[in-house]
């Protein structure tokens, strides 16, 4: 009976636009619940988070040695913001990077609401009823509405046109909820479509796609700064244009999702040119593990206590460059130094380890991404590691359905 609801909910995945699950993208049939104490620390942490990166002078500080691009500072609100937390056994909720640009947002949301349905939770006293697919699509298009509102004079004339890089348009798992996006754009009446960089052009004042003129950018290349040739495009109306909205951009990531901020997020030091207050302080270090960006007057020290940290590449992304303290030491943090990799060390957080049916004999540690735009949650949604020190999804990990406990 529990392996046909497993079926019949990876089958309404496959119906819903999700890749085919468990082949083609991992997705375990076990949920989570977040306590409600967690998720109001968690609250707590993304107001303040919003405070301090808007600021003036946080945005000054970080983006003084920035490339030019990066300096400019734009209107755009990002809406598909992502805070990754590791919750341990012992502890509140430990931020381990915040995305601009996080995938999942959609399958995370269907995910959510079929298992809900398919495995009845909907008689499970200790689960919040969960936003649906349906309410979700709304949201998203609300904040959509609220940025073409606030960023355009009157609605813009231009296709939507939703970035991705060339590779991943071909052969990245996500490629779905991208078509998932545009057909909600669609359902509106807006003219949206799907590209990469190299496919866009400049003329005359103007960014085109294929011909047609383009106003509005869901960006979702890891290209962050722009700085490879199928950007001149975009880079030269990015620039030179007024009217093109592109979230996120080269200064929201310097001042919001690179991985160099988790220092200064995470330690005192600089909160004085940062404009960082006390409480914000308290908020801050509670929640953002000690993180170091590595330099040659810490390298000795980080090594000497490598043990306590994991490696991540600040411009690095789904795990891609992260680096246990097994494999590094003085000789290969010195040549990650030379080479100008920008690498942050990172306190090791422990993940929670999941519990349930059908692990008896296998250990899955799951960890929490939260969704928000301006502050207020979109979405709770969460991944499974074989791993308890990486993101490995491999299955039996995957994404998992991940839910509020009730208010009483």
């Amino acid at each position: 009976m529990l392996l046909a609801r497993e079926e019949q909910f990876f089958a309404a995945l496959k119906a819903a636009g999700m890749p085919t699950v468990p082949n083609e993208f991992s997705v375990v049939p076990l949920y989570q619940v977040i306590s409600k104490a967690t998720l109001t620390e968690i609250k707590q942490f993304i107001h303040v988070f919003e405070r301090v990166t808007t600021r003036p002078s946080w945005q000054e500080a970080v983006s003084v040695s920035a490339s030019e691009i990066a300096r400019h500072r734009r209107a755009e609100t990002c809406f598909f913001s992502a805070w990754d937390f590791h919750l341990p056994p012992n502890g509140g909720p430990q931020v381990i990077e915040f995305n601009d640009n996080g995938s999942g947002l959609l399958f995370g949301g269907l995910i959510n609401d079929l298992y809900y349905q398919f495995f009845n939770l909907s008689e499970n006293a200790h689960i919040q009823h969960p936003c649906s697919y349906t309410e979700l699509s709304e949201k998203v298009i609300s904040c959509i509405k609220q940025e073409v509102t606030e960023f355009f004079d009157h609605w813009p004339q231009g296709i939507f046109l939703i970035l991705e890089d060339s590779e991943v348009l071909q052969t990245g798992k996500f490629r779905y909820e991208l078509t998932l996006l545009r057909d909600l754009f669609r359902q509106q009446d807006w003219s949206a479509e799907i590209g990469a960089p190299e496919e866009t052009s400049y003329e005359q004042g103007k960014l085109f796609w294929r011909g047609e003129p383009v106003s509005f950018i869901v960006n979702r290349s890891t290209d962050f700064l722009w700085q490879t040739e199928a950007f001149s495009g975009i880079r030269n109306a990015y620039e030179l244009g007024k009217k093109l909205y592109i979230a996120p951009n080269p200064f929201t990531y310097v001042t919001r999702s690179n991985k160099r901020l988790l220092e200064p997020l995470s330690l005192s030091d600089w909160d004085q040119t940062l404009g960082i207050q006390a409480d914000e302080r308290a908020v801050l270090s509670a929640h953002v593990p000690e993180t170091h960006l590595l330099r040659s007057d810490n390298l000795d020290k980080i090594a000497q206590k490598k043990e306590e940290f994991i490696f991540k590449p600040a411009q690095g992304f789904a795990a891609q460059g992260l680096l246990a303290s097994t494999e590094v030491g003085r000789s290969r943090l010195r040549r990650l130094l030379r080479e100008d990799r920008g690498y942050v060390a990172q306190k090791k957080v422990p993940k929670n380890q999941l519990s349930g049916a059908g692990l008896e004999r296998t250990h899955l540690w799951a960890d929490l991404r939260v969704w928000a735009y301006r502050g207020e949650i979109l979405l709770l949604s969460g991944r499974a590691s074989i791993r308890p020190d990486g993101l490995d999804l491999s299955p039996p990990g995957g994404w998992i359905p991940t839910y509020i406990a009730p208010d009483n």
